[in-house]
């Protein structure tokens, strides 16, 4: 058996195709005329940047929304001119080729990727390659490698860029098992858009499998079994069959409540990362957007989004969602997300520094640019805006006063703002947390962001392999501080909402109930699980259920009380 990360969930049983990997035979040539070899790269950019506007049109005539994000991104890269202006200046000053100083270029920009504290920019190496690849491939004067695919199989790969599966026939796709990426690299984007099972960061796989070997796919425990005995290959042919059924139950529930046995109506919101994912959110019936994330608008680019981007960026999430709810949380940058474009100092501990409202408190520019993106498309839609990292009241008071100066000044100037937009906070900071009560009386509504939360009140970082195990959503502390926002909250009048990802694991879902919550935000994956949860619960035994759970004193017993299938009836 060989681990890698889980991409995307799922079993797939098949023969192995393993992709070869890419050979360019690089030389590196004197040139004698710079301004030819300057033209030659600036037809291969044009001509790449042809072949990925058809990438990007086959990818939309096939619905596949996100894919076509991708190489829309890709396709900025192309014009790049930090990129360009590299390239040529090494055309002319070291009287190379185009291939060579494109080359160099582009290893000098992997290299600063690679050295990211951020697993979302180390990941754009691939992209990068990606792109590069097209242009190399146009100077060589190399066409598009389609592999022949006859029947269903599992790909193989050392790496799967965008392009190498816009290339494969995904009909005959099975599952997808590369060396290298994380859980956000493309190809566990793509993977999980298609609904296909996916492993990846699976080291020296590629030497490991032959083409047609048998293999297993386990995209939930991250497992890929290499030609397994018959016994085991009936096992997990009988998995596969139970998960088969379970996901054709969820997809009833798609226009059901989410109601308990007890007639309690509970919300099921969705947590969306870029807009690609709205229209899973409401295929799955969710009832609004309780956190949109806007890094993505930050991230991967040398240059801050201008307001005017941000702004249709927000408007067009806000007209898809037609009239339901739309929590949309200001830049959250920092601790394990960097932002190239503002060339933030190093810090000794990141997750304790210059992050979310911190960093927006302290860059007046950067806060108000989006504030005014956000109150101009508030018209389109039921707005609501949530600052993260709040860990006093200063600092939430600060963040509005700066909310009410952008909003005055936006009606000075002639721009429509909705006459009402709530204003509320993640509590993610025990500070924050023990005194809920004290912030009920300022703002519209908390929601709990359970990731952060648990990581600050354990003092466990949940990226360090050493500690990892000791972080945990089980923990008493941690349930004790989740009881007392709800409770407080809710005293307070106040809306209280979940956006972590206890939200959408089910196992919590009945003693979540129990504590009082009434609003659950999650991936849009999830939702029908948590639904089909809180279909079979009755109010009063969530309710003896929580009180049993808080009274108990470890992780490991709560655990295992959670985890008992007979408390949900």
């Amino acid at each position: 058996m060989y681990k890698g990360v889980p991409a995307s969930p799922g079993i797939a049983i098949g023969p192995a195709l393993v992709l070869p990997k890419k050979q360019f035979q690089l030389e590196k040539r004197v040139i004698q005329d710079v301004t030819a070899e300057k033209n030659r790269f600036h037809q291969a950019l044009a001509a790449a940047k042809s072949r990925i506007d058809d990438l990007i049109a086959s990818a939309q005539a096939q619905g596949q929304t996100e894919t076509a994000k991708i190489f829309e991104a890709h396709r900025l890269m192309l014009e790049d001119p930090e990129l360009i202006a590299g390239v040529e200046k090494r055309i002319a000053e070291e009287k190379v080729n185009a291939e060579f100083a494109l080359e160099t270029t582009v290893n000098f920009y992997i290299n600063l990727l690679a050295q990211a504290n951020s697993d979302y920019l180390r990941e754009r190496v691939a992209d990068l390659k990606d792109v590069a690849g097209h242009v190399l491939q146009l100077l060589a004067g190399d066409g598009l490698q389609t592999p022949h695919i006859k029947a269903d199989c599992l790909i193989v790969a050392a790496e799967l860029t965008p392009s190498d599966t816009a290339l494969l026939p995904l009909d005959k796709v099975q599952g997808f098992i590369t060396e290298v990426g994380g859980a956000t690299s493309h190809t566990a984007i793509i993977a999980r858009s298609l609904e296909l099972p996916a492993v990846v960061g699976v080291k020296k796989i590629t030497s490991a499998v032959q083409n047609g070997d048998l293999l297993i796919i386990d995209g939930e425990q991250g497992a890929v079994l290499v030609n397994p005995d018959p016994g085991t290959v009936e096992a997990y042919r009988r998995k596969q069959a139970v998960l088969h059924r379970q996901k054709e139950e969820l997809a009833r529930l798609k226009g059901v409540a989410a109601q308990t046995k007890s007639g309690k109506t509970i919300r099921l919101l969705a947590n969306v990362g870029e807009p690609w994912e709205l229209p899973k959110a409401l295929e799955y019936g969710a009832d609004g957007i309780g956190l949109f994330r806007t890094e993505f608008l930050f991230l991967n680019r040398e240059t801050l989004p201008t307001e005017e981007e941000q702004f249709q960026a927000y408007k067009e999430v806000l007209v898809k969602m037609e009239g339901k709810p739309v929590v949309i949380r200001t830049l959250d940058i920092g601790g394990d997300k960097n932002l190239p474009a503002l060339n933030l100092e190093p810090e000794m501990n990141p997750f304790l520094g210059c992050r979310g409202i911190r960093l927006c408190l302290k860059d007046k520019a950067l806060f108000t640019t989006q504030l005014r993106a956000l109150y101009r498309a508030s018209v389109y839609g039921q707005l609501k805006i949530m600052f993260p990292m709040i860990s006093s009241l200063e600092e939430y008071r600060a963040a509005v006063k700066c909310a009410e100066e952008v909003r005055a000044q936006l009606i000075e100037e002639g721009h429509p703002v909705s006459s009402h937009v709530p204003i509320g906070i993640m509590v993610e900071v025990p500070s924050t947390a023990l005194i809920t009560d004290l912030f009920a009386k300022e703002v519209d509504f908390v929601s709990i962001g359970t990731n952060d939360l648990i990581q600050y009140t354990l003092a466990v970082d949940r990226m360090n392999e050493q500690i990892s195990h000791l972080y945990t959503p089980f923990h008493p502390a941690v349930l004790r501080l989740i009881k007392m926002v709800i409770e407080q909250a809710r005293k307070g009048g106040i809306e209280v909402s979940m956006c972590g990802e206890m939200a959408g694991d089910p196992r919590f879902t009945p003693l979540l109930i129990g504590l009082g919550l009434e609003s659950f935000s999650m991936s849009p994956s999830a939702l029908l699980a948590v639904k089909k949860q809180i279909r079979t619960l009755k109010n009063s035994t969530a309710k003896a259920l929580a009180e049993k759970v808080l009274a108990l004193p470890t992780a490991e017993q709560i655990k295992a009380v959670l985890g008992n299938e007979e408390n949900k009836e």
